[in-house]
């Protein structure tokens, strides 16, 4: 029943016969933001025709938003579905992988035959992002996946060791995909990116979706934002025809006008992560620092996630990430309501 990322509702709706509450899924709690839910709406009227492949107005729009050329953004289904694409584009032979991280990575690499080397994340520092990223990336490394912050540890790399990561990346001609997908969750976002670096930077890609910053994720929609317009170029080519519905287009754009929806969840996570950051800690939980919109944490019970399926909640066991094991647990920080609800149920199991 277990999705390998989380989400897996639906199956638990057909096993129990209702909906779960979700904490496997690190979606924003706000719901869809209601202009996108219209707009989408609206746009099923014109569905007898085919979307437009060039993504031409959304494409337009973030390149205002971001103040960047137009002809360095390209769209895909999802986030995950354009890191598959970009290894196929490049086919590195090797690449480096902190881990534990996103298993897409990995996945995609190992399709293209790429020899990946590990660089285990310490849990001593809580898997705190160091030094030792710079010292593993020598000249044979064609290329680094990161995430900011990563998926599942929270942790964010400070801006200063990012920017020497890129700095190296660029200097030896190695490829860096900086997954931002979590950024919007991040207390200060604009000082953990590399967006202002773009213009200067052929060997970057910054991956970014509305999927878990507007709760959208039913309609799969990512994009890629290149330093290099050849290589943005190389990876509209080597896309499915139409690989965004109009649908999705419409609300990408309405979610992007939402100013109210931003403020309201920067709000929402400011409150939320710390105080469920302290309770999990309080009922005896290691948990890591994380700084987006999920914890990891540790528990020597290691039938957590099983036993609170029975009382109608789901919660991510991360054993199948590389670099943990049984034990490790992931959470999403949901509203206030929904997380005193988990926080029930864990004190509940724990006082048994």
């Amino acid at each position: 029943m277990d999705a390998e990322h989380g989400g897996a509702w639906a199956a638990y709706k057909d096993r129990y016969g209702r909906e779960p509450l979700d904490f496997s899924a690190n979606l924003c709690p706000l719901g869809l933001p209601r202009g996108v839910r219209e707009a989408a709406a609206s746009a099923i009227l014109e569905a007898e025709h085919y979307p437009d492949s060039a993504c031409t107005t959304l494409r337009e729009a973030l390149a205002r938003e971001y103040d960047i050329p137009v002809e360095r953004i390209v769209f895909g289904t999802g986030a995950a579905e354009l890191i598959w694409r970009i290894c196929q584009t490049l086919r590195p032979k090797t690449a480096l992988l902190p881990v534990p991280s996103f298993s897409e990575y990995e996945r995609a690499l190992e399709a293209v035959g790429c020899d990946i080397h590990d660089l285990p994340l310490d849990p001593e520092r809580d898997f705190e992002p160091g030094e030792e990223l710079l010292t593993a990336l020598d000249e044979r490394v064609d290329l680094l996946f990161l995430c900011q912050p990563n998926n599942p540890t929270g942790r964010a790399i400070q801006p200063a060791l990012l920017r020497r990561i890129w700095e190296r990346c660029e200097a030896q001609g190695t490829w860096l995909i900086l997954d931002e997908c979590f950024l919007d969750f991040l207390d200060e976002p604009e000082r953990f990116t590399l967006l202002p670096e773009l213009e200067d930077a052929p060997h970057l890609i910054l991956l970014r979706a509305f999927t878990k910053s507007h709760a959208m994720a039913g309609f799969r929609l990512g994009y890629a934002l290149c330093g290099s317009a050849a290589l943005a170029e190389k990876l509209r080519q080597n896309a499915q025809p139409w690989p965004v519905s109009a649908m999705a287009q419409a609300a990408a754009l309405a979610a992007l006008a939402d100013r109210d929806y931003a403020a309201r969840r920067a709000n929402w996570i400011r409150a939320e992560r710390p105080r469920m950051l302290a309770a999990l800690k309080s009922l005896g939980f290691r948990v890591i620092p994380g700084e987006g919109n999920f914890l990891l944490f540790y528990s020597e019970d290691l039938d957590l996630a099983e036993a609170l399926k029975e009382k109608g909640i789901l919660l991510r066991a991360c054993g199948n990430f590389r670099g943990l094991g049984p034990g490790w647990y992931r959470t999403a920080i949901r509203t206030a309501e929904e997380n005193d609800a988990l926080l029930r149920a864990l004190k509940e199991r724990h006082n048994g």
